[in-house]
């Protein structure tokens, strides 16, 4: 790619490694756990490569997020154990402690347990999570479906989880019925056609962030249409829009409650040749910058 000075790209900026970062970024590679063969161990790398392509500024609220300092721990080794979880926990927990948001690139979605769990520590009873999924990820036993079921498993009050955009026909009646059960408050996929983001996102964090908690926020990727995001394989036709997906991930980073976040379920192997499902996640990132930006 050809170099010019006056458009410097994110991927610089996440390279600068910052001694004092405001926003820490980890790889958590997972795949073996999942449900459905995935790639997603290849996604870390291949998400820091496509932000080769995006600069560093936001055009819709005048700010570069070249401002923020920013520090890129690396990848945790062999994540898909119970070891490698604990790795996944000390990463996160250091990160977490050095910046105002931590952000850990999947790496499927078995992620999410071991990123919350060090970010909040052992006590997780006053800690929240929003997911922006599909699915409700509440399944038995040790995958990428069951990250949400584990750490209620390990404190987390079930009454401060809010899951947006759950989809039809993606989920079972018995795991639905958890989830009623639990007291979890689920906004399906198609309240988001009658309600703005903005209006979703409110009451998202009224519920988790309620009291003097922080908030971990899941971004599985397979929330979105299929047709935007063919790297996910669990998506759907009629999912969100990356558009409204990239609206979410700028209010996680802009929220003072929200103190991390994780992307997940991206497959960089089976992305379209044009690479969308990558690129889309790389955005995630740099709309969470800027809303942290904005704080």
């Amino acid at each position: 790619m050809s170099e010019d000075a006056l458009w410097p790209r994110a991927a610089s900026w996440l390279q600068s490694n910052s001694s004092n970062p405001d926003i820490s970024v980890f790889g958590v590679p997972a795949h073996k756990t999942s449900i459905s063969k995935t790639g997603a161990h290849k996604t870390p790398a291949a998400i820091r490569k496509a932000l080769l392509r995006y600069s560093t500024y936001n055009a819709t609220r005048r700010l570069d997020i070249a401002d923020l300092k920013v520090k890129d721990l690396g990848d945790v080794k062999a994540p898909d154990s119970l070891e490698g979880e604990q790795r996944t926990s000390s990463m996160a927990s250091l990160a977490a402690a050095k910046s105002a948001l931590t952000v850990a690139l999947g790496g499927d979605n078995s992620i999410t347990f071991a990123v919350a769990r060090g970010v909040f520590g052992a006590d997780l009873s006053s800690a929240g999570l929003i997911t922006l999924d599909a699915h409700h990820d509440l399944r038995d036993g040790i995958s990428n479906g069951s990250p949400v079921r584990r750490l209620i498993e390990a404190g987390l009050n079930p009454k401060r989880i809010v899951q947006i955009g759950i989809a039809d026909f993606s989920n079972s009646p018995a795991y639905a019925g958890r989830a009623q059960e639990l007291g979890i408050r689920v906004i399906a996929r198609s309240e988001l056609r009658r309600r703005s983001v903005e209006d979703i996102w409110a009451e998202a964090i009224s519920i988790a962030g309620a009291g003097t908690g922080s908030v971990h926020v899941d971004f599985d990727v397979d929330v979105c249409d299929r047709s935007v995001v063919p790297g996910c394989p669990a998506a759907a036709p009629g999912g969100i829009s990356a558009d409204e997906l990239r609206q979410f991930a700028y209010l996680a980073g802009w929220s003072n409650l929200v103190k991390s976040i994780d992307i997940t379920e991206v497959d960089a192997t089976a992305d379209a040749p044009d690479g969308r499902t990558v690129r889309l996640a790389a955005l995630l990132l740099l709309e969470a910058a800027a809303g942290l930006a904005s704080r």
